[in-house]
C-alpha cells in the first residue's frame, strides 16, 4: 500500500536539499548542468550531486555561437484536489488507475509557480507550455494556472475555505496518505497549500498548447450533462464497493504517467461508479468544465500557430480529439498547414511542439516524414507521456519528451539553439531543478513525489543521461 511505502522510505529520509543556485553564470539557477538532486546508493535521500554535462548525439562540432533559448513547461497538471469530480479512491485498483491520485497533488500550483521561477532565472526568449496545464478539465484549474504564468494573486482554495479531501488527517481509510500523521509529516501542510500567494509570473513571451487533461475530463471524456453536474454540485464519490468490484471485469496495464481511465471504456466506467459511497461536499461553480474554445481563450492556444524565437521559428500543433480518448491525432487540414509553414520557414531553423507525441499519434507518421525531409527542422518536441526520452525520427529530426512537473523529477526543459564551428545548426537541451516555491512548498512536493511508491522513481520517469542532457546534432 502506498502509505506503508511512503513510512518505510521516511525512516530513511534525511531533510531534503533546497534547489538552490547553480554556478554563476549562463547557465545559473536550478540548471542540472552545474549540480542536481540525485539518490546514488538508492537508499531513498536525495541529495545534492554533481551536474550532467551536456551529451552529443549525431556529431561532436564545436558550438561558437547562440542563436535563440526557450524553456518548455510539460504536464502540470494544476489539480482542484478539493473538487468533488476527482477519482482518488480508483487508485487503489492499481493499473491503468496509477495517477488518479499522488500524495503531492494538493501543491501543484506551488509547483508551478516554483517552475516558472526556474525558467525566469535563465532569462530565455519564450517559453512554450506544452499541455495538460489543468488537470481535469474544470476552469478554476485553468485560470489558476494561468494566473502563476502570467502573475498576479493566486488562490488555491475552492468550495468552502480550508482543506477538505482524502488527505485530511481524520480520514481513517489507509490507502490514503495524511501529511498530518502519516510519515513523512508535515504538520499544517494542506492548510498552507490553501493559501493565496502573489506569482510573479514568466518574464519571456510564453506560447500555449492544449493538452487532453485541459478540456476533457480525466484526460480522457468529454464533458456532458452529468460530468457537469458532478464537478459543480454537492455530492463527492469517496469510496467504492469492494465487492460489487469482483464482478466487473477491468483491463490491466499501466498506460504510465497518464493513468489510462479511458483504456477501460466509459461502460465500465460506469459500472465501477455504481458502487460507490458519496458523500456531501460545498459545491462551488468555479468548477465548470470548460469548452475547448474557452480553454482557448484562458490560455491564448490554437489549433495551429507560429510564432518566432529569435532566428528559429516555432510550429505549434493541437492534436487533442474532441471527441474524447488521450491519443492525439493530425489532422488533414493541420498536415497542409504544417507544409505550408516548412516551406515558407526557407532554411531558418524550425522546431515542431505538440502535447501528444507525433509519434504515438494518428496522423503523426506523415508529420514526421514530412518534418524529416526539411533539413533544417531540428526537433518534434512534446509532453503527455510524462517520461524524458530523446530519440532519432525519420530523417534525423530528433523527438524529445519532457517528464510532467506532477511527477518526479518535477524539473522543466531548456533549450538552445546554437550554431557550430562548422557552420551548422544544433540543437542544446538540459533538465532544470525547481525552486522552493512558495512558503518551500514545492521542495516539499518533491520530497513526497520521489517517495511515491507509482510515481516517477520506480518508473523511471526521469529517463536515461542521454534523455536529459544532451547536444544534439542533425
Amino acid at each position: 500500500m502506498r502509505r506503508a511505502v511512503l513510512v518505510a522510505l521516511a525512516v530513511l529520509m534525511a531533510a531534503l536539499p533546497g534547489c538552490g543556485a547553480g554556478d554563476p553564470g549562463p547557465d545559473a539557477g536550478g540548471s542540472t548542468l552545474h549540480a542536481t538532486l540525485r539518490d546514488p546508493d538508492g537508499d531513498g535521500v536525495l541529495d545534492r550531486s554533481p551536474g550532467e554535462p551536456l551529451r552529443d548525439r549525431g556529431g561532436r562540432s564545436r558550438p561558437v555561437r547562440t542563436l535563440a533559448t526557450f524553456a518548455q513547461i510539460a504536464d502540470a497538471h494544476v489539480r482542484d484536489e478539493e473538487s468533488p469530480a476527482r477519482i482518488p479512491f480508483l487508485d487503489r485498483l492499481g493499473a491503468p488507475f496509477t495517477s488518479t491520485f499522488r500524495p503531492q497533488e494538493a501543491l501543484t500550483l506551488q509547483v508551478l509557480d516554483a517552475a516558472v521561477d526556474a525558467v525566469d532565472a535563465l532569462h530565455p526568449d519564450a517559453v512554450v507550455q506544452t499541455g495538460d496545464l489543468a488537470d481535469n478539465a474544470q476552469r478554476n484549474e485553468l485560470t489558476a494556472a494561468m494566473t502563476v504564468l502570467r502573475g498576479g494573486v493566486v488562490d488555491p482554495d475552492s468550495g468552502a475555505r480550508g482543506p477538505s479531501g482524502p488527505q485530511l488527517s481524520t480520514n481513517p481509510d489507509p490507502f490514503f496518505y495524511r501529511p498530518g500523521v502519516d510519515a513523512p509529516r508535515h504538520p499544517g501542510l494542506l492548510r498552507a497549500a490553501q493559501r493565496r500567494f502573489r506569482a510573479h509570473g514568466l518574464d519571456a513571451p510564453l506560447y500555449s498548447v492544449l493538452g487532453n487533461h485541459d478540456v476533457l475530463v480525466a484526460g480522457e471524456l468529454r464533458p456532458d450533462a452529468r460530468t457537469q453536474a458532478l464537478a459543480t454540485g454537492n455530492r463527492a464519490i469517496v469510496a467504492l464497493d469492494p465487492q460489487r468490484l469482483r464482478d466487473i471485469p477491468i483491463p490491466r496495464g499501466d498506460r504510465g504517467g497518464e493513468g489510462g481511465v479511458g483504456a477501460i471504456g466509459t461502460g465500465t466506467i460506469a459500472r465501477v461508479l455504481e458502487t460507490a459511497r458519496t458523500e456531501r461536499v460545498p459545491a462551488d461553480p468555479a468548477r465548470r468544465e470548460v469548452t475547448i474554445g474557452e480553454a482557448m481563450t484562458i490560455t491564448g492556444a490554437r489549433t495551429v500557430q507560429a510564432f518566432d524565437i529569435g532566428p528559429v521559428r516555432g510550429l505549434a500543433l493541437d492534436l487533442v480529439r474532441p471527441e474524447g480518448g488521450s491519443g492525439g491525432r493530425v489532422s488533414a487540414a493541420q498536415l497542409a498547414w504544417l507544409r505550408g509553414q516548412l516551406d515558407r520557414a526557407g532554411r531558418r531553423p524550425v522546431v515542431v511542439f505538440t502535447h501528444q507525441p507525433l509519434r504515438r499519434s494518428e496522423g503523426g507518421a506523415a508529420a514526421l516524414a514530412l518534418l524529416g525531409a526539411h533539413r533544417n527542422v531540428l526537433a518534434a518536441v512534446a509532453g503527455h507521456s510524462h517520461r524524458n526520452a530523446i530519440r532519432r525520427g525519420p530523417g534525423g529530426v530528433w523527438l524529445i519528451e519532457t517528464a510532467s512537473l506532477a511527477d518526479f523529477p518535477q524539473q522543466t526543459r531548456f533549450f538552445r539553439v546554437v550554431r557550430t564551428a562548422d557552420g551548422a545548426t544544433a540543437l542544446e537541451t538540459f533538465m532544470v531543478d525547481l525552486d522552493p516555491g512558495p512558503g518551500g512548498l514545492a521542495a516539499t512536493s518533491l520530497e513526497l513525489a520521489f517517495l511515491d511508491a507509482q510515481g516517477g522513481r520506480p518508473n523511471g520517469f526521469a529517463g536515461r543521461r542521454e534523455d536529459r542532457n544532451a547536444r544534439l546534432y542533425r
